[in-house]
């Protein structure tokens, strides 16, 4: 019987994830399922510990999530935290810098990465799910960007560039500017889900993209994803997502400081 590597690094604990790995298929589970899985520095801590030491046998990563929804998103009540911390927006920055990484590391991963939805996939939670290269929801499956109705612009993680690459300018305009919902089917057909199967079959999907993947010869299937972001990559004339930490930083402070002006 192989001997498989550890999955973390000694003396590394995780906080807000389950992990497991199965021969070349790594599984990730934001596995605070009571406040909705929200997304914290925490959680991004986590997720980049897993993903920046991540043994190069594996060749599937699946992202998850505990208990009714994946993720609810951001949590609001840290930015405030952050803010009372440092009013200039600097521990923000910190915090959005973070989320760029961890989104960089699920897309540019050499393994190939899967998100498995369900219930509620909002901000924070639709960039991680975004992030990766395949996407499957069940039909309770449910997204939303309100982050304008919060007064923060559409800066974290490069959501904006990979939205707008992956569902088209016009509807990405239409979602962002407007922050409805929309459901598991409106997914499918913007191409921000890939299936969309019955919540008892998620699993089945799940492992019928990760069985002919890992079958695959690693170098073989390493390049070729590169070789797809490179030229998904080259259809953009620019990508200043490099500046979310920046301006959400610089929004949330002038937003702040406006709101506390007499």
């Amino acid at each position: 019987m192989t001997t498989l590597p550890p999955l973390l690094r000694p003396g590394l604990s995780l906080k807000t994830l389950r992990v497991h790995r199965q021969d070349a298929v790594l599984s990730i589970e934001l596995s605070t399922p009571e406040p909705g899985n929200v997304v914290t520095d925490t959680l991004l801590d986590d997720l980049w510990a897993v993903l920046a030491h991540q043994d190069p046998g594996i060749q599937v990563v699946v992202l998850s999530g505990a208990g009714d929804d994946f993720c609810l998103g951001g949590d609001r009540t840290e930015y405030a935290e952050h803010l009372l911390q440092d009013p200039s927006g600097g521990t923000l920055r910190i915090s959005g810098t973070k989320a760029r990484r961890v989104c960089e590391a699920l897309t540019d991963n050499p393994a190939v990465t899967v998100a498995r939805v369900h219930g509620k996939v909002i901000g924070a939670g639709f960039a991680l799910a975004l992030a990766c290269d395949l996407r499957v929801g069940s039909p309770d499956a449910s997204f939303r960007l309100p982050e304008l109705a919060f007064g923060l612009p559409m800066a974290w993680g490069g959501l904006l560039p990979r939205l707008l690459h992956e569902a088209g300018p016009a509807r990405a305009r239409e979602l962002v500017l407007t922050g409805r919902a929309f459901d598991a089917q409106e997914a499918l057909s913007l191409s921000i889900l890939h299936k969309v199967v019955p919540a008892e079959d998620l699993d089945a999907a799940v492992t019928a993209w990760t069985k002919p993947l890992t079958r695959r010869p690693p170098a073989a299937l390493r390049v070729t994803k590169t070789l797809l972001n490179s030229y998904m990559a080259a259809t953009r004339l620019a990508d200043p997502a490099a500046l979310d930490p920046e301006l959400m930083a610089a929004v949330v402070a002038e937003t702040h400081r406006a709101a506390e002006a007499p």
